[in-house]
């Protein structure tokens, strides 16, 4: 079973920057595909982005597309998400996700099985 945990989030000035950290224990992620979803207060959780582990295209939301960048250091079992030109409706609780090993299709979203504790992300006006 495969452990995530989430840091980098805070409270930044709309233009910022942050980056999101998702550290995996109890195995590695290599062979997962990742993702990085968010809820903000009153709505719906979304998919904001996600990686595979069998080289496709990084997929990203059209509401963070140029604005965020998702990747991944195997050899540090960690998953990033680079986020510039915050926005303040980027304003969420940021979750770190995986899928169960070798799934092969990164964008079956009801796949991530496996989720971090969150970290929130507030960006002021």
């Amino acid at each position: 079973q495969v452990q995530l945990v989430e840091s980098g989030g805070g409270l930044v000035q709309a233009g910022g920057s942050l980056r999101l950290s998702c550290a995996a224990s109890g195995r590695t992620i290599s062979t997962s595909n990742m993702g990085w979803f968010r809820q903000a207060p009153g709505k719906e959780g979304e998919l904001v982005s996600i990686i595979s582990w069998y080289g496709a295209p990084e997929r990203y939301a059209d509401s963070v597309k140029g604005r965020f960048t998702i990747s991944r250091d195997n050899a540090k079992n960690t998953v990033y998400l680079q986020m510039n030109s915050l926005k303040p409706e980027d304003t969420a609780v940021y979750y770190c996700a995986a899928q169960d090993d070798y799934y092969p299709n990164y964008a079956a979203q009801n796949e991530y099985r496996h989720w971090g504790q969150g970290t929130q992300v507030t960006v002021s006006s």
